[in-house]
């Protein structure tokens, strides 16, 4: 398992062609799995079942075609990206036992700041009840949604991943409905009054991992 952190706000089309070929070569056997941790500049991406009306402003930032499985969501500095190539004819070719290691692996990263994640029927991703809001108007406690999920295999290989708020501007969040979702709101870690950085999340994110995701061989994760 080799991961890399990618310094700055790294460019989606050349990021998304640099892991487009890693894919390729770990699908080969010429490359070792990989988990890339990473910032995008302000954008917004279409994942295949992305309703053209949930591009509320399409001018606001650049919309980039992912090829991911999802809708719309949003990426920009302040939120961890964590795109995860890992073979999954190596890990038993279980796609939504595979999603659903994701959610695992953001629901106890979370945990590791004290932030409960739970994840909702009809709902990828990750989310937080906020008691401190408003209820929805039918007395419902609001949810906010703090991390996503999206993905893609090609040759049983992973690619693309998940993003964490950890403090992005969340009023970029308004030029889309995230994911298709009207009834309920974003959230980050420091939206939460958590003073957490990025580089806390990132090793929450390594300490994490093994749970979910054992290594194929014995060489241990590190960053």
């Amino acid at each position: 398992m080799e991961w890399s952190h990618l310094p700055g706000e790294a460019d989606y089309i050349k990021t998304l062609a640099a892991m487009e070929d890693r894919v390729a070569r770990i699908a080969t056997g010429t490359a070792d799995e990989a988990v890339w941790l990473l910032e995008h500049p302000p954008l917004y991406t279409s994942g295949t079942s992305a309703n053209p009306a949930d591009l509320v402003a399409p001018d606001r930032f650049p919309v980039h075609v992912a090829g991911r499985g999802g809708q719309y969501t949003y990426h920009g500095p302040g939120q961890r990206v964590a795109y995860v190539m890992l073979k999954l004819d190596a890990r038993g070719r279980d796609v939504r036992k595979f999603v659903c290691a994701l959610e695992d692996w953001v629901i106890d990263t979370l945990a590791e700041f004290g932030v409960r994640g739970e994840r909702r029927t009809g709902r990828v991703g990750v989310w937080v009840t906020r008691p401190d809001k408003e209820p929805n108007l039918d007395g419902t406690v609001r949810e906010d949604k703090i991390a996503a999920i999206g993905v893609k295999l090609r040759r049983w290989v992973s690619f693309h991943g998940i993003s964490i708020n950890v403090e992005p501007d969340l009023s970029h969040f308004e030029g889309i409905v995230p994911c298709g979702i009207r009834e309920h709101g974003v959230t980050s870690l420091v939206d939460l009054g958590l003073p957490v950085t990025m580089s806390d999340v990132d090793a929450a994110l390594v300490a994490t991992f093994p749970r979910h995701f054992p290594a194929l061989d014995r060489t241990p994760a590190t960053l």
